[in-house]
């Protein structure tokens, strides 16, 4: 098929600096605070080779979706790469299944920071909710105030969260025994695979980025590098937090919602538990916020494009701020997390149900990469090794894979009853 490239995207301001915390801030986010608790639950020790598995293929899936990125810098991001590979049903169908991952996204994360916040100062549920909605809402006028601010704010943020993580791994890990680490799979090799696709929620973030790349000043110099920094920060500092709780906590990890807070008290003996919802809350304002910036981006994209209203498109050019978008965005991560406190829901379903959505971008994304990209260059090749872990994780997912299914289906009803193909 003809490739058709997207319009040139100029005035961007975003630094490599600013882009690698960005790139940080996705990645980096709400999954370390908890998820190595909830890996450790359910492969014990060997979630350890889950986070390995996944750090070694962030690196090759990151340069992946760099290269994309600085080869055509647009607001879509892997939305306009599956048009140019695949047409636009298929941008449509990963547009989709990318906007409507963040609101359920957006209300986990702020649960798992105000959880922390909870464990501090109690309250129970009342606290749970004040704080997730005031997560919500700052993230939502920080966003709303432009790009520039966001990655300035992402900038700050980022150095905090590496200091305040190497130390918590640094003071706990003198306490780490290695019979925390017998039975090194106590519940079977073939755990190590569900704990994977639970883990992928912390990886997700490597494309959110590429809605934003027309941000940059300088895309095809400034992506590649930031791209680099944040892999060799986010993989050491995962497999770092990983292996200090469960070679510090033991089988106290699995039970464990604040297993940072836990290292922390390990570490000094005492009541961690304020420092920890600090920690928390600058890790989940990070990740929503980096979420936040890349999605709402995506929404005026995919107005611009016909895969949503029209109404949407307005901030899709660089250096404008989406805040149509932005609002719609916010109101159903809103009703998203006034669905989760009055249903009562775990927060194990929305991982994975917002997970099972950005790994079908990954598939997507990665698929036309193999098609766009120069034949038999690294870029190429990084995409040829990703191919067939993240369809392996996919299958992993399970009957969460159904959400993704649905926002499909949705997609294409809206392109059916709207009585044309998006541009």
């Amino acid at each position: 098929m003809t490739q058709t490239h997207p319009t040139p995207m100029t005035g961007g301001r975003l630094t490599a600096a600013q882009g690698t915390a960005l790139y940080v801030g996705a990645v980096l986010g709400t999954g370390v605070i908890a998820l190595p608790a909830l890996a450790a639950e359910t492969a014990g020790p060997a979630s350890l080779l889950a986070w390995l598995l996944l750090v070694v293929v962030s690196a090759p899936l990151a340069a992946t979706f760099a290269a994309l990125g600085s080869r055509y810098p647009d607001a879509g991001g892997v939305s306009t790469y599956a048009r140019m590979a695949f047409g636009p049903r298929a941008a449509a169908i990963v547009g989709w299944c990318f906007y409507f991952a963040v609101p359920p996204g957006a209300a986990a994360a702020a649960l798992f920071g105000a959880a922390y916040v909870e464990a501090a100062v109690g309250g129970g549920a009342v606290t749970v909710a004040v704080t997730a909605v005031l997560l919500m809402a700052a993230v939502t006028v920080t966003n709303h105030a432009g790009v520039q601010l966001a990655g300035r704010v992402q900038l700050a943020l980022a150095g905090v969260l590496v200091a305040f993580l190497l130390l918590a791994v640094l003071l706990s890990l003198p306490h780490a025994s290695a019979d925390n680490l017998r039975p090194f799979a106590p519940h079977g090799w073939t755990a190590v695979g569900p704990a994977a696709a639970l883990l992928m929620w912390s990886f997700v973030g490597w494309e959110a980025i590429t809605h934003l790349t027309g941000e940059f000043r300088r895309p095809a110099r400034d992506l590649p590098r930031a791209t680099i920094a944040a892999v060799v920060v986010v993989g050491a500092l995962y497999l770092a937090v990983a292996f200090a709780t469960v070679a510090v906590l033991g089988s106290a990890a699995a039970g464990s919602d604040a297993p940072l807070g836990e290292l922390f008290a390990a570490a000094l003996g005492g009541d961690a538990r304020w420092l920890a919802a600090g920690a928390a809350l600058l890790l989940t304002f990070g990740t929503m916020n980096a979420y936040y910036a890349g999605a709402a981006k995506l929404g005026a994209a995919l107005g611009r494009d016909g895969a949503l209203p029209g109404w949407f498109t307005r901030g899709s050019v660089a250096g404008e701020v989406p805040r149509r978008s932005l609002a719609v965005m916010a109101t159903m991560a809103f009703a998203a997390l006034a669905v989760v406190l009055a249903a009562g829901l775990g927060l194990r379903p929305l991982v994975l149900v917002t997970t099972a959505s950005f790994i079908t971008v990954y598939v997507i994304g990665v698929a036309a990469a193999l098609r766009l990209l120069p034949r038999r260059g690294r870029a190429w090749y990084a995409a040829a090794a990703t191919i067939g872990v993240v369809l392996f994780l996919l299958a992993m997912t399970g009957v969460y894979l159904l959400w993704p299914v649905v926002v499909t289906g949705a997609a294409l009803l809206y392109l059916r009853l709207r009585g044309r193909t998006p541009a």
